[in-house]
């Protein structure tokens, strides 16, 4: 096995037990901080690759992330965080795989592909950087195009009230309420795995971008209606 498709499997078993103590200290903490309510966690598969493609509205998407599943994560990170074995080896067990900065896209799709193609979970915010505002912004086809090329579904999640936990310039994490609503998975278009058309590739992409809207509307319906009955109470 090349070195580079060690780095994508991630370490072995010991790092696979790694990830899930980091994990499990992780959610904790976060489900507990947040008072989190997660709902649709029947649509998570169960085995087998998938794109899991959240809204992007605070740093804290990420822990929030890994409340979803227990199985494990993948994320993108600079190769260079890599030149260290030992700190290499602690982000490779937290689900982090290398990715050349400064190369063509292509290089990371191919990646992500690979990480998809091992049976992999890989998270991927379909906005790209953080956004603001209730309106889910155009999102980026990279998302729609690896899980097209893998053959897997794309599962699209709404995270409602993140933006008040830790808002954009921040420097405290807020304990708020947070409320997730995870959608039913979105399956590869048919062809998937060969070179799709353009024109299809574009209806995937607004497919998810519909549901992700309708999902983030969602979830910001149910933060507003919790807060709303915890102020009444008091």
């Amino acid at each position: 096995m090349s070195r580079v498709v060690s780095r994508l499997a991630g370490g072995g078993f010991a790092s696979r037990i790694s990830y899930q103590i980091a994990r499990a200290i992780a959610a904790t903490i976060t489900r507990l901080y947040t008072r989190m309510s997660i709902d649709g966690r029947e649509h998570i598969p169960r085995s087998g690759g998938f794109v899991l493609a959240p809204v992007h509205r605070s740093y804290v998407d990420t822990p929030i992330a890994c409340c979803v599943t227990r199985r494990r994560l993948r994320y993108m990170g600079k190769d260079t965080l890599w030149r260290n074995r030992a700190f290499g080896w602690l982000l490779s067990a937290l689900g982090g795989f290398p990715v050349t900065r400064g190369t063509a896209d292509r290089e990371a799709l191919r990646r992500c592909i690979e990480v998809l193609g091992m049976g992999e979970v890989l998270v991927l915010y379909p906005e790209g950087e953080r956004k603001d505002g209730p309106i889910v912004q155009p999102l980026f086809d990279g998302a729609a195009y690896v899980a097209a090329k893998a053959g897997v579904p794309i599962v699209p999640v709404g995270i409602g009230g993140s933006d008040r936990v830790m808002p954009r310039g921040a420097r405290f994490v807020y304990p708020r309420k947070v409320y997730v609503v995870i959608g039913p998975p979105i399956p590869a278009p048919i062809g998937a795995g060969e070179r799709l058309p353009r024109v299809m590739l574009k209806e995937h992409s607004d497919r998810l971008h519909t549901e992700l809207q309708r999902l983030y509307d969602e979830a910001q319906r149910r933060v507003g209606a919790q807060v709303g009955s915890d102020d009444a109470s008091k």
